[in-house]
């Protein structure tokens, strides 16, 4: 969330921040329901201090006529209280919705557009390969080989599931060693987080209320947990409520498996296994002090770009522009790798400087130099998800007789295999 005293002092700066993101947003409402918010709550406070300092004297009261008089008055003023305190509650209710889905201020550098049209391509990697052959699919090379089993994915657990088999689950583990491997080099702790989560951890890191409907909940008359989409969550709720030190970045490279319902992409990208409900990724997060951020983005952003170029794959680098960012973030870098199968650039990575957007909903401070708490600045990026990484190793890689050469970045994790 925002700072609220930049709400109340620069309408204006937030109200820019909303039309450059190109979103519906009725922010004449949310301030006149904080100002209402607020009124209503010193009018109940007034009434409380009255009654309190009334029933106080009460007891004293030698004229019973008198004290029956003022029993009967704070009775009216009691219910009167109660039936305000429920109004305050109806207003407090739409004002904090709406505070919460208020998005992000924008990076200065961040691109401006109405949609994915203005997204803005700042640099390209490789050239896509020339074929000597009709090229394939992934789904086509998988399927064939035994590697990727989509109908019995379906039959077990409905559309957009899939078994992996064979070769291409080696190779997801060999992608997997290489990945953590470089990325510990760089400084990044390991973390395999709780793939389940409560609440409070999905609204501190910004996916609700906008990503409700995206995220699986769990038994919710008893567990009340949901599924992470991404281990962003259960990794940046760790510190939650904490004051850390963040004098040096402090780096994790969570692994995990991730959930989405996919909700609003019915018949969108249903061959293979590009989009499904059920996927494993490799995620940055980093905690960062606020005049740091900018850097370490940037840093993330070029350890992404060091890992898919040592893959081998073309891929273009793309500024998102602010109608196609999410709420929380200030900025954003995806890379989209060549996919020979689908002759296009797919996205395969995100990379967000999400500033203190999830610092200040989850309560993550730190101590400055002059002594006082401010929030720290969070920041995200996929390296890995695996599924996508392997369509562009299946289709980039692929060979007349649908074997699939190995990358050598991979092959120590392969038993030196040079082709599956």
């Amino acid at each position: 969330m925002i700072d609220i005293k930049i709400l109340r002092s620069n309408p204006e700066l937030v109200r820019d921040s909303i039309e450059k993101r190109n979103l519906k947003f009725d922010l004449d409402r949310l301030l006149f329901l904080d100002e209402e918010r607020l009124a209503k709550k010193q009018e109940v406070e007034v009434l409380q201090a009255v009654r309190n300092k009334v029933s106080k004297e009460i007891p004293t009261l030698s004229d019973a006529t008198e004290k029956q008089t003022r029993i009967a008055e704070m009775k009216e003023v009691g219910e009167k209280i109660t039936e305000m305190e429920k109004d305050l509650e109806t207003t407090k209710d739409e004002y904090e919705l709406m505070f919460a889905s208020l998005p992000n201020f924008l990076d200065p550098t961040a691109a401006i557009g109405p949609d994915d049209s203005g997204n803005v391509v700042e640099s390209t990697y490789g050239t896509p390969r020339t074929f000597d052959f009709p090229v394939k699919a992934h789904y086509e090379i998988g399927e064939a080989r035994g590697w990727i089993d989509i109908e019995k994915g379906a039959e077990v657990s409905g559309a957009r599931f899939w078994y992996l088999k064979g070769d291409l689950v080696l190779l997801q583990f060999a992608i997997m060693q290489y990945v953590i491997n470089e990325m510990v080099k760089k400084g990044f702790m390991p973390v395999i987080p709780p793939y389940l989560v409560r609440e409070p951890a999905m609204y501190g890191t910004g996916f609700f209320p906008a990503d409700r409907s995206q995220i699986y909940h769990v038994n919710p008359e008893d567990d009340d947990l949901y599924l992470i989409g991404t281990s962003e969550v259960p990794l940046t709720s760790y510190h939650g409520g904490e004051i850390i030190d963040v004098e040096n970045t402090i780096k994790y490279v969570g692994y995990s498996a991730c959930f989405r319902r996919e909700a609003g992409t019915y018949g969108k990208d249903m061959k293979g296994i590009l989009r499904g409900h059920q996927f494993d990724k490799i995620e940055m997060v980093c905690f960062a002090k606020p005049e740091d951020s900018q850097r370490v983005h940037n840093e993330m952003v070029a350890l992404e770009e060091s890992i898919w170029q040592s893959l081998g794959i073309p891929y273009q680098k793309l500024n998102i522009c602010s109608g196609d960012l999410g709420n929380p973030a200030m900025k954003k870098f995806d890379l989209e790798a060549w996919m020979p199968g689908q002759d296009k650039y797919r996205e395969v990575t995100s990379c967000s400087n999400v500033g203190q957007f999830q610092s200040r909903r989850l309560g993550i401070r730190y101590r400055k130099e002059d002594g006082n708490l401010d929030y720290v600045h969070t920041l995200n990026g996929t390296v890995i998800a695996f599924s996508r990484c392997l369509i562009a190793l299946i289709e980039n890689y692929q060979n007349e007789d649908m074997t699939v050469t190995v990358p050598e970045v991979l092959r120590p994790f392969m038993g030196g295999r040079e082709k599956i």
